[in-house]
């Protein structure tokens, strides 16, 4: 958004294409005489010209019970604070009384709330400028009591007030800042970026569960890169990703122009926005050099440095309390990104690749690699090889789709009547040969063929 003047500003969100349930919901809170505006990131993004990003956020004098009986559809989801999530027409409003607050001893809550008719409080308790305007589509009022039309302008994110003050009373502000700066692509002011580090001992208090939200929104930035690294300057990242920083000056070798962490963050930057989780990957796939790195001849190496990095990264998603499948995927990708594929590979070698990584892997691996290389400063561009890897890997699946035991023309059932054992581990490891001979040999994957084999087996383990 370049600079405009606030009549241009009203008018620009006067044009906006605000639904019209929304619109209707305003009026009906306004029934009576009473206040009600959107606020917030709302009016930011319709500024910014971003499309609305699902909820939309109103403020308003009644209080949290008044909502709820005007509307049929409302969920209490912070009515302490005075919130409720309004579901009406096929949208979802969150609701917020007017109110001040005291205090936040716990670096995150205020200790009372105090509802009130005041706009103008209400938005002087807000973090950044940009997010305290208020604007009523009715009348067209635009209300910026802290300047942050002129900010948004200057593309400048600056703390309501004292930058100290508002990221000590709840200290996920300075995550959410640097979020901010990344998402919508901003500069934080140099009063506001230098209070970021101010918050370190209120900081550790936060729910882990909040700051990894704020990091899976900063992985929706086009550079996530940019809060990485204010967090990294602010002392914020070591708090909740140590062995992110752990790279942070480990120099690698002859193939990357960056030092580890720096090639983390680029690599991310270069993943696809759309696959969060090759995003994490991406950013954590090296954290494990640092653990391993020897140097010969001046230069670094690292060997192994896969296995001990998802290990870590294991840890490191653990603690951010991510959730056991996506946090299980970023880990087998970790782990599996330094795949080496060379033209002399078999087709059978190529389909136990295929086998260990699992073909629903491949795409998100392929993606990764990309990311790698172009993270790795030296513009060497798109790795042609993989080309190559894609035609040959869509030929094999098209010959064959066998890569796992239970893709098998046989069972387990067969395996234990041919052989005359009951269940147990011999059933698994029979099952595994013939999935190894049928790698080999992907035409072998009949049922007559492999019950022949298990007949075979049998025959020589009585004749032993």
């Amino acid at each position: 958004m370049t600079a405009v003047d606030e009549e241009t500003a009203r008018a620009r969100l006067q044009a906006f294409p605000w639904p019209a349930p929304l619109r209707a919901a305003l009026s009906r809170l306004r029934a009576g005489g009473h206040q009600a505006v959107l606020v917030g990131g709302t009016v930011r993004d319709a500024l910014l010209e971003r499309p609305a990003h699902g909820v939309f956020d109103v403020a308003t004098d009644l209080v949290p019970a008044e909502v709820g009986a005007r509307f049929e559809r409302v969920e209490p989801i912070g009515i302490a604070h005075g919130t409720v999530l309004v579901l009406t027409d096929g949208i979802r409003i969150e609701c917020t009384t007017f109110r001040r607050e005291g205090g936040y001893p716990d670096a995150r809550h205020p200790e009372r709330v105090e509802f009130t008719g005041d706009l103008h409080a209400d938005l002087a308790r807000r973090d950044l400028t940009v997010n305290a305007m208020a604007f009523d589509p009715e009348s067209g009022a635009l209300v910026d009591p802290h300047g942050g039309l002129a900010d948004l302008g200057r593309r400048i994110l600056r703390a309501v007030g004292d930058p100290v003050e508002r990221f000590r009373e709840d200290a996920l502000r300075p995550v959410r800042a640097a979020r901010f700066a990344a998402t919508l692509e901003m500069e934080l002011d140099p009063a506001t970026r230098a209070a970021l580090g101010r918050t370190a001992d209120r900081a550790k208090r936060v729910a882990v569960e909040r700051v990894r939200e704020e990091l899976v929104r900063l992985m929706t930035a086009r550079h996530p890169s940019v809060g990485f690294e204010l967090l990294r300057e602010a002392g914020l990242l070591e708090l909740w990703m140590p062995e992110l920083v752990l790279g942070y000056g480990v120099p690698q070798n002859r193939y990357h122009a960056y030092d580890v962490y720096e090639h983390g963050l680029h690599s991310c930057d270069a993943a696809p926005a759309d696959k969060p989780e090759v995003r994490w990957a991406a950013l954590l796939h090296d954290i494990g050099k640092p653990a391993t790195r020897v140097e010969r001849a001046g230069e670094g190496t690292f060997y192994n440095h896969q296995f001990v990095g998802a290990e870590m990264a294991d840890r490191l998603l653990e603690r951010l309390r991510f959730p056991l499948e996506p946090r299980a995927r970023i880990v087998h990708l970790v782990r599996e990104h330094m795949f080496d594929y060379r033209r002399g590979w078999s087709d059978a070698a190529l389909r136990r690749w295929l086998r260990r990584v699992g073909e629903d892997a491949v795409a998100d691996l392929f993606d990764l690699r990309i990311a790698d290389t172009l993270g790795n400063g030296l513009r060497q561009g798109f790795p042609v090889y993989l080309e190559e890897m894609r035609v040959r890997i869509e030929r094999l699946l098209a010959e064959s789709r066998v890569l796992r035991v239970k893709d098998l023309a046989v069972g387990g059932d067969d395996v234990m009547r041919q052989l005359g054992i009951g269940p147990g581990p011999q059933v698994r490891e029979a099952l595994e040969a013939l999935l190894e001979e049928v790698l080999d040999r992907p035409e072998r994957n009949t049922r007559d063929h492999l019950l022949a084999r298990l007949g075979q087996w049998r025959e020589r383990a009585a004749s032993a």
